[in-house]
Order: structure tokens, then sequence, then C-alpha cells
């Protein structure tokens, strides 16, 4: 790992994905522009260098104040897209578009640190092309989102997916990451999984997890599982191995009952004739083979998505890029 000068500063870009985040975008907009220009000032980054929103369809003010931002100040930078794509593909949207030598993603909601890409522009600068942002507490968390968080993360390593613990899509990323992220095509994204496959040199930041600033969690139970589900069927093949496993288990399974059921007939008289050798592996083997039409469901789904080569987002419009 080489490290980089600091004697000649790089442009910095800071992508947000936004839906539905009138209550917030103001006080995100001042943050971020004081943090740019002390960094400005500091020597860390250059003058040119922006803050870029992403409007993924909101429904609300967020692009009309996105858009007026951008003609008041130079550094704000506005992507529309042409409609809702989801958190994945509008925070990809912003990383492809955006230019500068150095890209941090992060939510608009203010929980994540943003005092933190001070320290990762500086990890970059030691020579790590990809800084990821950790949290290493969740106390601002309910019991039931950082239990099920926590126990996702464990899962999903179990399984193979190489992902950072507590890590979300807080990350700095050089522009040589970046490109090399364009060349996953991919539609189902899970961009938590997707970076580690870069393999460039790395580094962790902690920081600690505030409360949301204003409005509301873009992220409810459904699209958190929906995340999880895409995170392990987009990275693993376990699940399918794991019907394999499971099939093997219920033959031996259905030999041992088998051997109980012959036992009672022969040996005892509790035997109610019938009930056993149809009722037992009806609900059985039923569940089983609904699970595991499932399973192959999902990844059958993802092939079908895959195959039709859809373009994963549409701009609509770019406010303010010079």
């Amino acid at each position: 790992m080489q490290n980089k000068s600091l004697e000649t500063p790089l442009q910095l870009s800071i992508v947000i994905p936004c839906y539905n985040e009138e209550e917030v975008l103001s006080e995100t907009v001042t943050q971020m522009s004081k943090l740019v220009d002390e960094m400005i000032e500091e020597n860390l980054v250059t003058k040119n260098s922006s803050i870029w929103f992403i409007d993924d369809g909101s429904k609300d003010k967020t692009w009309q104040m996105i858009d007026e931002y951008s003609q008041t100040n130079t550094k704000i930078k506005g992507i529309k897209l042409s409609r809702n794509k989801g958190h994945q593909n509008a925070l990809l949207a912003g990383l492809e578009t955006a230019d500068g030598d150095l890209l941090v993603s992060i939510d608009a909601d203010l929980q994540d640190d943003i005092t933190v890409i001070r320290e990762m522009v500086k990890q970059y600068y030691k020579g790590n092309d990809v800084v990821y942002g950790v949290r290493k507490v969740r106390t601002t968390d309910t019991v039931f989102k950082r239990t099920t968080a926590q126990g996702f993360y464990t899962l999903i390593q179990k399984l193979g997916v190489d992902v950072v613990y507590n890590h979300a899509d807080f990350r700095l990323m050089s522009r040589r990451a970046i490109e090399a992220l364009k060349e996953h095509k991919e539609v189902n994204l899970f961009l938590r999984g997707m970076v580690p496959l870069i393999g460039f040199s790395s580094t962790n930041v902690e920081y600690a997890r505030t409360e949301r600033f204003a409005g509301e969690s873009k992220y409810p139970l459904k699209k958190m599982l929906a995340l999880a589900v895409d995170g392990i069927t987009s990275f693993s093949a376990y699940p399918l191995r794991l019907i394999a496993g499971l099939g093997f288990s219920i033959f031996l399974f259905s030999i041992f009952i088998s051997l109980w059921v012959f036992y009672t007939l022969v040996f005892t008289d509790n035997a109610v004739p019938g009930w056993a050798s149809s009722v037992l592996p009806m609900y059985l083997l039923g569940g089983i083979q609904l699970l595991s039409i499932g399973v192959v469901g999902e990844y059958v789904g993802k092939i079908y998505m895959e195959s039709k080569n859809r373009p994963r987002y549409v701009i609509e419009t770019i406010t303010n890029d010079k």
C-alpha cells in the first residue's frame, strides 16, 4: 500500500440519494456545504469539490428544493431519476454520474457522522482506495432493529458473502474503484457486497450513529427484509445447497418414520390404520416442497431480471452540471 501525496489535493464529490427528504434537506445542505468549505481551507480537497443529491422519484418537494439550492450554491448538483428505482439504484446512479477523484456516499438523514468524511479522505491519502464507515455502536436503534441487523450481518458472513460488519452505504471510493464498480453489470444490486469484490486496498473508520435529524426512515421492515434477501441470493448459492442437504435429511427421517410405523403396527395395538403413512408424509414433504420451490423461485426470478438487461435507472435531469 503506497501513500498518496497530500501536496496536490483531489476533487471530492459527496453522493446523497434522496427520497421524500424535504424535512431534512435544508439542514443537510447547510452541514455538508460547511464541511466541504472547511476541507477546502484545510487543503484536503480542491475548490471544485461538490455535493450531489440524487432524487429517487420523490413525491414531495425534494427535487424542487435540490433544483433551487443548485441555482444559488455552486457546490450543489442535482440528479433527478425518471421514477423511483430504490435506494441502491439511486446511489449507483450518483456514483456513476458524479465527477471527482474521490466519491463519498452517505444518506441524507444526517444519522451518519459527516465529520468522518474528513478522516476518510486522510485514509485515502494513506493508500486506501476504499474506506468503509463502520458503526461502533447502535444505541440509537431499537432493540428489534439492532438485533435483526446484527443477526443479518452474522448470517450473510456465514453464508460466504464478503461484507463489512456494521457497515451500510457510508463509504469513500477512489475514481479507479468507481471505474472497477462500473464493470459489475448486475441488475439486482447489493452494493455492500459488490464493493468488497473490487479488491483494492481498504480500511475502516468507526463512528457513532445518531438519531435521524428529521423526517421518517425510508427503510421500513419490508424494505430491510427485501434488501437482506437480495444480499443473500445475489452473492451466495448456499440456500440451494441447503435444499439438497435438507432433502437428504428428510430421506433419513423418512427411513426412521418407516421403522417407527413398522414397529407400531407389529409390536403394539396403538396403530391407527392409514394415519401415519398418509398424514405425516403429506405435511412434512408438502411444507418442504413449498419452501424449496420458493427458494429456487427466488434465484430463477433473479436470473429472469438479469436476462432482460434493462437499465438500472434512467436520469431525467441533471442540474448545475458544469
